[in-house]
């Protein structure tokens, strides 16, 4: 009798996903998860070829398989009838808290899985986290382009159907927390497989491997990086050359600065009291790049964020012209040299610079090279 109540049970249950898969036959091969809410359903790529460890554990969890969750959670779909507990318009909404107030979790915490997937369109899936390693069971749906979380919180998927559910949901009444009045409930957290890939992938003989995917991870991590470290030397060795170009043509002044006009500009020379708005690059005197404003050089050199530039950190530099501006000495004489539109080498010698003080990456006794380009000058 067992027997045949197992049998009926697994026919059933195959019944169920075959007619799930045929709801969404319009899918590409991949792995998908199928939110079903009272406000609609929303389907999900998950990325499980790029965050295995993040996707397994919300697949394990979905499909009430995890073996690492309290004991009240085993054998139970966890995300079946947890609310969005956290709404917030032109921002996101977030749900996975079987307390439903943001402290809940599955008893457990694990690391982050940070890639080159980002927060930069709406609909995307990501875990919500108090802190690094701090994963659970919390994840947000962001309506909004959120770069200034990348490399924050772990991007796990991406909606594919159903944005204007999402866009429903985050537009609800809300109270105290963000909460929406009316619980925006998860009535079914359903997993779709299509195809090779994505049927072979095991969420919790993945899950169980985590300590190996971390371990193999962090070695493809440090390759990268000493992959990043050769760049960086490269383009040290560059910008050396040009910097040691400009230096010989270059005209002492009497402090002790040096300067070199790379390009003359056909502006005003402004005067105490005007405005001036500049871009600048921040050299080492062995051509390590420590510090710009301007987007290319951040690009070509590997720093560029785009939390950065939504925070507007590639503008020009704006500052009132003055003899008590907040600027190292040997900048500031630099910039009274200067007229609108041009461009100059500046070297530095260290005690006109941050003297025998580390400054962040700038180490103790460094002489340093800027160039600097003047673009307005207003009363």
């Amino acid at each position: 009798m067992k027997n045949i109540l197992s049998i009926l049970i697994l026919t059933l249950l195959n019944i169920l996903m075959v007619s799930c898969q045929d709801k969404h036959s319009d899918l590409e091969d991949g792995l998908y998860a199928e939110f079903k809410t009272s406000n609609g359903t929303m389907v999900a790529e998950l990325f499980y070829d790029k965050t295995p460890i993040t996707v397994a554990n919300f697949v394990a969890l979905a499909e009430g398989n995890h073996p690492d969750v309290q004991e009240i959670f085993k054998g139970k779909p966890y995300y079946n009838g947890i609310i969005f507990h956290r709404v917030m318009d032109k921002f996101m909404i977030q749900g996975g808290d079987p307390l439903k107030n943001g402290q809940g979790g599955p008893g457990y915490q694990f690391i982050d899985e940070i890639t080159d997937l980002k927060h930069d369109k709406p609909g995307i899936l990501s875990m919500a986290n108090s802190g690094a390693a701090t994963n659970g069971s919390q994840f947000f749906i962001t309506e909004v382009p959120t770069p200034w979380l990348d490399g924050k919180h772990t991007v796990f998927g991406q909606l594919v159907k159903g944005i204007d559910i999402q866009d429903s949901i985050s537009n609800v009444k809300t109270g105290i927390g963000n909460r929406p009045i009316t619980d925006v409930i998860i009535k079914e957290l359903n997993i779709i497989r299509k195809g090779a890939g994505a049927l072979a992938f095991d969420a919790p003989i993945t899950w169980g491997n985590k300590d190996e995917i971390e371990k193999q991870s962090k070695i493809q991590e440090e390759l990268k990086m000493k992959e990043e470290v050769k760049k960086m030397d490269s383009l040290a060795k560059i910008n050396l050359i040009k910097l040691d170009e400009y230096d010989k043509k270059s005209i002492k002044l009497k402090s002790g600065i040096k300067i070199h006009i790379i390009k003359q500009g056909k502006g005003i020379k402004p005067k105490d009291g005007n405005v001036v708005k500049l871009y600048a690059d921040g050299y080492l005197r062995n051509g390590v790049l420590f510090w710009s404003n301007n987007i290319d050089v951040n690009k070509r050199h590997g720093s560029y964020g785009e939390d950065k530039e939504a925070k507007g950190f590639y503008n020009p530099m704006e500052m009132e012209l003055n003899p008590n501006m907040q600027l190292i000495e040997g900048f500031k004489e630099a910039v009274y040299t200067m007229n609108v539109g041009d461009i100059i080498y500046c070297f530095i010698p260290y005690n006109l610079g941050y003297g025998s003080s580390p400054n962040g990456p700038i180490p103790a006794n460094s002489d340093l090279c800027f160039i600097i380009h003047m673009v307005t000058a207003e009363n």
